[in-house]
């Protein structure tokens, strides 16, 4: 058997970490057993989904590495597929036509509400006579069509992470409503086929082995199999991955700030780290490795080792898987990173004329970097160490010092340090390592000083800062920007 898995997103807004998590699983799994992954936009719900919605959601999955197998299908496209199952469900009376109306079902649910029952649909159309039926069409009403549950059924499935799942029909609310304004016309349109029938009715067509999805759906699990047995096709495997959860422990949602895929690409994050961290996100490699391809992971991956509790999202766990990713890449990778949000923050950049230097920023601060952006996110309230803020200093005419460079430049003899630096400095139209070494051993040598405190004096007046990368790199690039003698000059006349 060919393992068919499937990912179907609602385009009812963007791409959620959620979605994209289930997305990573499922590619996972189709990979780990060569099968396919397919892609299907379940848009239905013809008032919320967006064309907008469908294109953040196939470029997010493109971004992410999560490329399928077949799809993107639309349910939109489907629709004579859905009413033709419904029909078959009419016909075999496993479905019928319900003349409720709303204010019946309000009246039903203030009732159940009164005397403390959960609500649930009673069932009392399930056998309308044909004369009561046209007396309901003779009045204008516009059925739903119901599916029968049968309230003593036990629906049991065994569950690739949960194990035995088991549920009573009399927990499933009454017979289910699979399409919504019904209406018996002399075409017999069966109107519009709502989510479980369409799901199921989708995966049927398409033959999916596997439907491997959050546990919030493990309720619709449970009428799901029962339409697979009223449309007589085989049911699937199913696997119930863990929700993702705030640090607070609670259903991760808009509310905490970030959730959509593009709100981590905005923030900094490089698409390798977010599906390594994802993957974690509910389950462990077998040898506790952490850091891993799509291809690495595919290879171990397994649901015997998804957890069932819940995933709390850490915000330092992904700030140190992304920094790995970072700090592995080349100079020559990390820079078509970098510069996008070096000029949204507004700096000067040359990509054609400046890439010797700009390749040797990025490697200076790459190894220093948790983001791409960095700084304080208030989306989060967590400040990281990232490409726009290490790289400020380079860019900006001057820097602002901060209170240890102050001190710094304020004690006795670092003026003398600074005059000499400068001196020493404007003899040299080019620098490299060696002349940055020698020019410092030179000052340090004619002031009479520790190098230390020639390097600390060196580093606060170019750089605002006693701590930051590599002081030698740093003079280089600043020296080659005309920068580091009009900070050295700036210093001086504080």
């Amino acid at each position: 058997m060919t393992v068919r898995v499937r990912i179907a997103p609602s385009p009812t807004g963007n791409l959620h970490i959620g979605t994209a998590r289930t997305a990573v699983f499922n590619w996972l799994y189709a990979h780990r057993h060569g099968g396919q992954f397919i892609l299907r936009i379940e848009d239905t719900d013809t008032e919320r989904s967006k064309t907008e919605y469908t294109q953040n959601i196939l470029d997010g999955l493109k971004w992410l590495g999560l490329n399928w197998d077949e799809g993107p299908f639309a349910q939109s496209d489907r629709l004579e597929l859905y009413r033709q199952g419904i029909q078959k469900l009419l016909d075999s009376k496993l479905a019928y036509r319900c003349y409720t109306s709303s204010a019946e079902l309000d009246e039903l649910r203030a009732t159940q509400e009164a005397r403390g029952a959960a609500p649930r649909y009673d069932n009392r159309h399930r056998n309308l006579t044909p004369e009561q039926e046209a007396e309901f069409v003779a009045a204008g009403r516009q059925p739903v069509i119901r599916f029968m549950i049968d309230d003593q059924r036990e629906i049991s499935w065994i569950d690739a992470v949960r194990g035995k799942v088991s549920w009573q029909g009399s927990d499933l609310g009454g017979d289910m409503v699979i399409a919504r304004a019904a209406q018996d016309g002399a075409n017999h349109d069966v109107g519009q086929p709502l989510y479980n029938l369409a799901v199921v009715i989708d995966d049927i067509d398409m033959q999916i082995t596997q439907v491997i999805r959050g546990e919030d759906h493990i309720a619709n699990t449970a009428k799901q199999i029962l339409l697979y047995e009223g449309l007589g096709a085989a049911i699937p495997e199913f696997s119930h991955t863990p929700l993702i959860l705030s640090p607070a422990g609670k259903k991760l949602s808009k509310r905490d700030g970030v959730t959509s895929i593009w709100d981590f690409k905005d923030m900094g994050y490089v698409a390798g780290a977010l599906t390594n961290y994802m993957t974690l996100l509910g389950w462990s490699a077998p040898d506790a490795q952490e850091i891993f391809s799509l291809d690495e992971a595919a290879k171990q991956f397994s649901f015997d080792r998804v957890n069932k509790a819940g995933a709390k999202f850490d915000w330092d766990k992904l700030n140190w898987v992304n920094s790995q990713y970072l700090h592995k890449m080349t100079p020559e990778e990390l820079l078509p990173e970098l510069i996008p949000f070096w000029e949204a923050a507004g700096y000067q950049v040359d990509a054609a004329a400046d890439r010797p230097w700009l390749l040797r920023l990025a490697a200076l601060i790459g190894p220093s970097l948790e983001t791409l952006k960095g700084g304080f996110e208030e989306r989060t309230g967590l400040t990281t160490q990232g490409g726009v803020e290490i790289s400020r200093t380079f860019f900006t005419a001057n820097p602002t010092l901060g209170a240890e460079a102050i001190a710094q430049l304020g004690q006795e003899g670092v003026k003398d340090i600074l005059t000499s630096l400068q001196t020493a400095l404007a003899e040299l139209a080019e620098i490299d390592e060696d002349g940055a070494k020698g020019l410092l051993d030179r000052v340090t040598k004619e002031q009479g000083v520790k190098k230390g405190v020639v390097m600390r004096s060196l580093r606060a007046a170019l750089t605002g800062e006693v701590h930051g990368p590599d002081l030698i790199q740093s003079l280089i690039l600043l020296h080659q920007h005309h920068l580091a003698i009009p900070r050295l000059q700036a210093a001086l006349a504080t």
